[in-house]
Order: structure tokens, then sequence, then C-alpha cells
């Protein structure tokens, strides 16, 4: 009997690790290669995993809610399809283990609950006033930060049926001191733990709004995707120091060979030609120009990527990003780039986007203008160093230079901004990289062949 070891994929560069949303498929079901066992989420996408071979799920290593890091295996598959062992999603082993390691409820007095600043804690975090299982990470990061049980106890979890997850304890612990567990808050900490069907739930693609007492305003809670997405955003800005830089473009040659071929566009290759692609095309060629803008830093050391990948920052329906990634952008011409650019837009809005679909990239840009900005300081995608902007596509009055004389005319104008971390790159080679793009698309081609 051959079994195949299914281990949580890499979504990503700096994603290690991801929570399982769904398991599609349980112990005993039989699987086909491709057929999807279960779905995941990260912060920057939710993806289904297909099964790599043909057989039967003999165990199922983890719960759905449970955040598993990447290459840890997640289920065993028997390739020729016996029987498994096992009826339930742990194996005998971890279930003798979590029968002796889950906490019993125990009542917690009034008296034996101290402040935080009161205590060098040599808490039993085996024992729970609301029976609520704390993992080993979980217990291990309390005994660290000095965290008694009973302020273990006042934080909301986010996990299965209330469970406190890391990142719960995590941004507990970064936002605690402006609420202390001590003083007039001491009979807070005792309080019973809200039952989880007594908490707001959120789904992905919509929030649940509560309103205040006063009516004047109300709470509504972020969905998962935009807690996660809050979270690496401010990594960012704490990892990199930004600095953005701005370029005006005149692409009037760009905007009208677009009009004047894009119905042609469509009847020789059968897909819509917008100004994504072309923008990509430009960064490319400015790349190979810069090619010090695609790197990543490492330590002290910086990586300088040999491929070319470039992210495309796109909108879901439910209002939050993705970024699908171009791979070796530097090896399609126009119509392979406009065909890519298409392709994964839609299945983005669609969420049918595969892991390896958005990990991997080595630049990004995001398009402003689609929403009728003329610029934007886009913030940068770890763990590149650089994002650029393009801003909406607007006539202006310009001054423009002839055999006459200097003239006014009206022309296509847009703005280009380039957000670069100023640990490894300064002014200068931001600032050429910048205008070197704005040049490419300055000199589109009007009579450029399709």
């Amino acid at each position: 009997m051959a079994k195949f070891e299914l281990v949580m994929p890499k979504m990503g560069e700096s994603i290690m690790e991801a929570t399982i949303l769904k398991w599609v498929k349980n112990v005993g079901d039989s699987v086909t290669e491709d057929e999807t066992i279960l779905e995941i989420a990260t912060d920057k996408v939710d993806s289904e995993i297909p099964s790599p071979v043909d057989g039967t799920i003999a165990e199922i290593r983890f719960n759905e809610d449970d955040v598993v890091e990447v290459g840890k295996v997640i289920a065993i598959i028997n390739t020729e399809g016996e029987e498994p062992s096992s009826n339930g999603h742990t194996s005998d082993l971890d279930s003798k283990t979590e029968e002796t390691t889950k906490p019993k409820p125990v009542e917690i007095k009034a008296e034996s609950a101290p402040s935080r600043q009161a205590v060098r804690v040599s808490a039993d975090y085996s024992s729970s006033s609301s029976g609520r299982f704390y993992s080993p990470l979980v217990k291990s990061i309390a005994k660290k930060e000095n965290m008694a049980m009973a302020e273990l106890e006042l934080i909301a979890g986010t996990g299965s049926n209330g469970r406190v997850t890391k990142k719960d304890i995590l941004y507990y612990l970064e936002t605690r001191s402006t609420a202390p567990v001590n003083g007039h808050s001491k009979a807070a900490a005792l309080e019973p733990t809200p039952s989880p069907q007594a908490k707001e739930t959120v789904s992905s693609t919509s929030a649940t709004a509560v309103k205040s007492i006063s009516g004047d305003h109300e709470i509504v809670e972020m969905d998962r995707m935009r807690k996660l997405i809050a979270d690496h955003m401010v990594m960012s800005k704490h990892t990199s120091p930004h600095v953005t830089s701005f370029v005006e473009a005149d692409v009037t040659n760009l905007v009208k060979w677009r009009e004047n071929t894009k119905a042609e566009y469509i009847k020789k290759y059968g897909e819509k030609i917008t100004y994504t692609p072309i923008f990509v095309e430009a960064v490319v060629k400015a790349i190979k120009d810069f090619p010090m803008i695609n790197i990543s830093v490492d330590g002290k050391n910086l990586i300088v990527k040999k491929n070319i990948n470039v992210g495309m920052a796109a909108a879901l329906p439910s209002g939050n990003l993705i970024v699908p990634v171009i791979k070796n952008a530097d090896f399609l011409n126009l119509p392979g780039l406009t065909k890519s650019v298409n392709d994964l837009a839609r299945r983005a809005r669609e969420n049918k986007l595969k892991p390896e679909e958005i990990q991997d990239g080595t630049f990004t840009i995001t398009n402003v203008g689609t929403f009728g900005n003329v610029m934007g300081t886009p913030i940068i995608n770890q763990p590149q160093v650089a994002i650029m902007a393009t801003g909406a596509i607007r006539k202006k009055p310009a001054v423009l230079e002839t055999e006459y004389g200097d003239v006014i005319a009206v022309r296509q104008m847009m703005y280009l901004s380039l957000s670069y971390d100023h640990r490894v790159v300064d002014g200068f080679l931001g600032g050429s990289f910048l205008r070197k793009v704005a040049d490419y698309l300055e000199s589109f081609d009007p009579a450029r062949e399709i």
C-alpha cells in the first residue's frame, strides 16, 4: 500500500502559513487527480487545493479554521484505494494526544485573577474557566508575555468555536497597552468569554453591522480577508521606509493606437485590449534597463531576481484586493500579455486563481485610474521593493515643441507614481526607473501593427 503525504503548499514568498477554510473531502472519500480536496486562505487569496494523485483519503490531520504552517502534512492519501483505519479527522494517535492534552473546565474564583502588572506569570494554562481550548503555541506566547489566565480568557478568538489563534493573541498583545488588565478592569477579566453563538459573525464577502446604542453610528467588523490585508499593509510600512516619486506622461499616441485597433484586435486575437498590458510591457522594458528595481531584501543581502514576474492588483467584488502574477512577462509579446492580463483578472473576480498564480511576483502595478484617481501612493507588496501606480488618462492642455515654436495643444496625459523601499532604492534609481517607463509610453508607435 502506497501512501501520499499532502502538504500545505507555499502560497507566496512572504506567506508562511494558511488557514483551512473547508474540507471538501472527508476520510474514506475517493479522490481523482486534480479533484479539489480542501479550501484554504491566506492574506492574499482564497484557493482550492487539488489532489496530486488518485486514491482514498486515509487521514486528515487538521480541522477547519486551523492555521497551518507551509510544508506541514495536512492529509494522507492511500494511492491504492484501501479503506483507512480511521473514521475521523485525526489519527488514533492524534485522538489520544488530544484527549490527554485538552484542558478541563476549572472554576476560577475572583480573588485568584491577578492583574498583569502584579504578577510574574506562573499560571497553570491547563485550567480555563470557560473550558476553551488553547493550543501549545498560544500558551507559549502567553507565558512568554507574562500573561495571566484571566487575561488570556479576555481575548476574542476567531478560530473554530471561538478558539484563540496565533494572530488573535499577537494582535491583542500589540493593542493591550491601551486597555491593561488591572485596577478597574480586573472585574472584566473574570467575565465569562461569550459563546460562539453570541458573537457577531462575518462572511468572507459581507460584514454584519451592529448599531450603537446612540444610533449615531454603527460598528462593522472586518471580514477575514480584510483583517489579513490590514496586517500585511501594516507590516509593509513597518518593514520598508516608503518614498514615492511622480512623473507625468503624454500618452496621446498610445490612446490613438488603441482606439483605432481595438475592434480589429478582438477579431484577430479574441481578446479585448486594455491599457494594462501596455503598461506591463513598458515596465518590463524599464526593468531590463534598471534591474536593481527587480530585487528583494534578505537581512543585509540583496536578492536580484532573474525572472521578471509582474503582479497586477485587481479589485474583488467584495472590495478587497488580490495580486495575480504574470510569470516571465519579459518572454511575452503584447498579445500574450493581453491574454494573461484578461485571464487573470477574470479568474480573480471569480475567485478561481490557483495558488501558484499569486506568488513569486517581483514587481507590482496597481491601476488607480480605474477609480478615476489621477495619482496614488501605493504600499509596497512585500518582499518586493517597488510598486507603480497608474493614474487616470485625461485630456489636458500641454505645451508642444514644434519647428515653428512652442504651441499649446490638447493631449492625453496621465500621472505615474512609484513607491519604493528607501533602504535599498535611492531617489536616483527610483526616479530614473519611473521616468524610463514614461519614456516608453510616450514613444509608443501609433502605426504599430497588431
